[in-house]
């Protein structure tokens, strides 16, 4: 699996959970969502799963790092 994946879908998670979490407490207006305590439940669980995988993904990053040092050097 390619290290930017994990990334990018971490760090979107991250920001909806946050929106959500905002909504749901009500700092933001103009939802359904506002104001509802549900989304103020699921926002925080969505960001603490997106920082999972921005953990994840920058483990797999660390991973590859060595091999791709090693061909630069060889050019």
């Amino acid at each position: 699996m390619k290290a930017w994946l994990p990334l990018a879908l971490g760090m979107l998670a991250v920001v909806v959970g946050a929106v959500w979490t905002l909504q749901g407490l009500g700092y933001l207006s103009g939802s359904v969502m506002t104001d509802d305590r549900l989304w103020a439940v699921v926002g925080p669980i969505v960001a603490v799963f997106g920082i999972v995988l921005v953990g994840v993904g920058l483990r797999l990053r660390r991973r590859q790092a060595p091999e791709n040092q090693g061909t630069a050097g060889d050019r």
